[in-house]
């Protein structure tokens, strides 16, 4: 028997079966970081680069990408969102981006959150690319969820 829930006993990848598990309000927040040169920053904080306001258009893929978390995670269970929020902080040589993501359901909201994050990272590469090519994505984690039988909170 495995220890994994989402590998049956024959060792097979599974979506696990949470169809007796209760609805309940389910939060998770998660964040991440993307370095890019204080040259770039100076311009996103400007509203001046080509492509338009940078970080308006990753909140909103983020929110997007949150929606659609299980089309892009086999085993993901799709989830109705009832909300999503994203917060991009710019900073010097980057910009910090947290994000949480509320539903009620039979199941945790942390791969919603992480992927809001992400896409919201990889839409401010995508934008800001010709200007900095060598911007990094990183640091992306949980950092807390409510709601199931475990919550979490991070040690920071």
């Amino acid at each position: 028997m495995s220890e994994l829930s989402h590998i049956n006993e024959d060792g097979e990848a599974q979506m696990v079966d949470v169809s007796r598990k209760p609805a309940t309000l389910r939060i998770a927040k998660a964040s991440g970081y993307i370095s890019i040169a204080p040259d770039v920053i100076k311009l996103i904080r400007a509203h001046q680069m080509k492509k338009g306001d940078v970080v308006i258009v990753a909140k909103i893929a983020g929110i997007q990408a949150a929606k659609r978390t299980s089309d892009l995670i086999p085993l993901c269970h799709p989830l109705p969102q009832t909300h999503v929020e994203i917060e991009c902080k710019i900073e010097k040589n980057g910009i910090a981006i947290s994000a949480i993501s509320k539903t009620t359901g039979p199941t945790g909201v942390e791969m919603e959150a992480l992927t809001a994050v992400s896409v919201c990272a990889l839409t401010l590469y995508d934008m800001c690319k010709a200007a900095d090519p060598a911007m990094e994505i990183g640091s992306i984690h949980l950092d807390e969820k409510t709601g199931g039988k475990a919550p979490y909170k991070r040690d920071v």
